[in-house]
């Protein structure tokens, strides 16, 4: 097919454009007639306005094709400097590309500049866009080529779309386009530009709906990526910096110069930075420009702040940002004090027992998140026994106008995994074998409006979780096998004993609904890391279970709390409460003496568990025999580590029911993270 046939005027395709009048009016621009053209041959005023730029800034009106940003050589530049763009647009351009093929229609990737970076789509007209230069290397800002989808919506800064003679330049006028601009979430910058474009007849005014849309899901791809970078530089900076003090003022900055963290910076301590430069974050501590190396940064800095740590941040080998660490009292700043968890009522503040700078910093952080309403997820982390049901109790009795909203508690590791799905999200009548007759909501539907509690949601199946991550997106939640969404607001609170970024790396954890549910955390410190609380928590239970026995609370003497306070609780709170239980049922209101403690307290190092290899199945340790208690406990150890800590192929590989199992792990105090 000829230029000539495939720019054969459409008259009157839509109600606003004409191909006759639109060529005659772009005419009379070129020979200095503007405004009696527009009078005549009318014009969208966007293609005016843009038309006029083109002329004052001296655009070749005959010009054929879009220059050449770069050649062969230089795409893998290109490409590497757009790595954080190109990757956001990954999958809508797999999705998309692959329904264009014979529609005539291709979709194009451009970066901040104009440049072509990607592009996708019907082959034969992918092909003919090599004619004008709309490939990867061309360059389609206005600037350089004329009226256009890119460059327009880059001006513009808005959707926009271009048909056949709206363009400027003649040799692009036997195509049309639509575009729209690509915002960075962290600042509102326009980083980019995704435009549909092909020979006239794919042109539809709803073009650029698509486009628009394609272009709020990059930007959705490009928060996530943000919040994953931002909390990997976090866990980089952490894994170097034993110099790094809590009362220490910290700044994180990206590899972009954005400030994507930071804590303890006063007010006063911004005096310190030039105009240019701000510490608030998603404000860029670097002028905007692509990349910097760590040498552009530690040279932007005023003199006064050179002497602090400055670290850089590397992730997979490459520099992906620095930290830098102002001392606290550096510019005679008094060093704060712990902060003070705000309880919002007596009931909250009876609810958790502990006065450890550990534990205050826990319970602030969870009060924190329940008095907002825009954290939608918490992740509670820490060891068997440590009280994590409380935290995410915590949660729900302070959340806002949470005083009637349910409380939905589900321990994923009790749920079969065929039941999984059911208990999650509900499911109608028959859609499986031995299905509720009238159907059953599940605990998102259940939990809508309060809270709902996923404990030890580490046991959850792998294949599960893409369907718990869609609900947490989406915020709607199908049964199994209805079609219909139900809408449900629910505030989720995950727990966990495992270390989940080791179950990350291991493949055993989405590492997207990792980052989802982890947007905060609270890391619940075991009882030998809060120093002062074993005492409070003694009286606190003794006091308890008399109150409920009617007896008298237990007296310790010396001895007995020296031992108690020595011991290293491999199995926290709930440990030492069933410890005080214990001692009220067999010693009763009489003083208790370092002669009650059973053993393991009293002589620790007689107790001691030694460390537990992996094992070949099937070959049980003989070394050192003990009682039938030990064997089982080592087998049981022997187990998890073969097993990885997967509770369901552990109970299966003992021949003991899952509750059996749980029963066993409290008896021997044994955590259930393994790597």
């Amino acid at each position: 097919m000829s230029s000539e046939e495939k720019a054969t005027p459409l008259l009157t395709l839509t109600g606003d454009y004409d191909e006759h009048k639109t060529m005659s009016a772009w005419e009379e621009l070129l020979a200095g007639e503007d405004e009696l053209a527009r009078r005549q041959f009318p014009v969208r005023g966007l293609i005016h306005d843009s038309w006029k730029r083109c002329l004052t800034g001296g655009i070749d009106a005959q010009g054929r094709e879009a220059p050449l940003f770069c050649g062969k050589d230089d795409i893998e530049h290109l490409t590497r400097s757009s790595t954080e763009l190109l990757t956001a647009a990954h999958r809508s351009f797999s999705i998309v590309g692959s329904l264009l093929d014979g529609t005539g229609a291709m979709l194009v990737l451009a970066d901040e500049n104009g440049v072509l970076i990607d592009a996708i789509g019907d082959k034969r007209t992918i092909h003919d866009g090599m004619d004008i230069h709309l490939a990867i290397g061309g360059k389609w800002t206005e600037e350089v080529a004329g009226t256009n989808g890119i460059g327009t919506a880059l001006c513009t800064g808005e959707p926009v779309y271009v048909h056949a003679a709206e363009h400027f330049c003649a040799g692009i006028k036997s195509w049309t386009c639509a575009g729209a601009p690509i915002r960075d979430p962290f600042d509102g910058k326009i980083i980019g530009v995704v435009d549909l474009s092909g020979h006239p007849d794919i042109f539809r005014p709803h073009n650029t709906v698509l486009v628009a849309a394609a272009a709020r899901e990059i930007e959705k791809a490009l928060v996530a990526h943000q919040n994953e970078q931002r909390t990997r530089l976090l866990e980089a900076f952490i894994a170097q910096a034993p110099f790094y003090r809590r009362v220490d003022g910290l700044i994180i900055v990206d590899h972009l110069g954005r400030a994507v963290y930071c804590n303890n910076v006063s007010a006063e301590s911004r005096d310190e930075f030039p105009n240019s430069l701000s510490t608030g974050v998603g404000q860029r501590l670097l002028p905007a420009g692509g990349t910097h190396t760590f040498a552009e940064l530690t040279e932007a800095l005023p003199d006064r702040l050179r002497s602090c740590h400055i670290k850089p941040l590397t992730l997979d080998g490459d520099f992906r940002g620095a930290a830098l660490v102002v001392p606290a009292g550096m510019r005679g700043e008094a060093i704060p004090a712990p902060r003070r968890p705000r309880w919002p009522s007596r009931e909250a503040t009876d609810l958790i027992v502990g006065q450890s700078e550990a534990m205050l910093t826990a319970i602030d952080i969870a009060c924190r998140v329940a008095q907002s309403s825009e954290v939608t997820s918490l992740l509670i982390e820490g060891e068997t026994g440590v009280g994590k049901e409380l935290f995410a109790q915590l949660v729900h009795l302070i959340s806002r106008g949470s005083k009637n909203a349910p409380f939905i508690a589900l321990n994923c590791g009790a749920i079969t995994r065929e039941l999984f799905g059911s208990e999650l999200f509900g499911h109608v009548a028959g859609a499986f074998t031995g299905a509720s007759r009238d159907g059953k909501a599940g605990a998102f539907e259940l939990a809508n409006g309060g809270v709902l509690c996923l404990d030890e949601i580490g046991e959850m199946p792998l294949d599960i979780q893409p369907f718990l991550l869609r609900v947490l997106e989406e915020r709607v939640v199908h049964r199994l096998g209805d079609s219909r969404g139900r809408p449900v607001d629910v505030r989720l609170i995950a727990s966990t004993n495992r270390d989940l970024k080791q179950e990350v790396a291991a493949g055993r954890f989405r590492r997207d609904l990792y980052y989802r549910i982890g947007a905060v955390v609270v890391n619940v410190p075991p009882l030998r890391e809060r120093e002062g609380d074993v005492a409070l928590l003694l009286d606190h239970f003794s006091r308890k279970i008399a109150e409920r026995t009617g007896t008298e609370p237990l007296l310790f003497d010396a001895n007995a709390v020296d031992a108690l306070l020595a011991y290293s609780w491999p199995g926290n709170v709930r440990e030492l409460k069933n410890l005080v239980e214990r001692l009220h049922v067999l010693v009763g209101g009489e003083q208790i003496g370092v002669a009650d403690l059973p053993r393991e307290i009293t002589s620790p190092q007689e107790c001691v568990t030694p460390v537990v290899k992996s094992f070949p199945v099937g070959k049980m340790r003989t070394e050192n025999p003990c009682n039938v208690g030990n064997a089982e406990e080592q087998a049981l150890r022997e187990a998890l580590s073969v097993e990885h800590g997967n509770l369901s192929r552990v109970a299966l590989k003992l021949k003991i029911s899952r509750p059996t199992l749980y029963r066993k792990l409290d008896q021997f105090g044994i955590r259930r993270s393994f790597s």
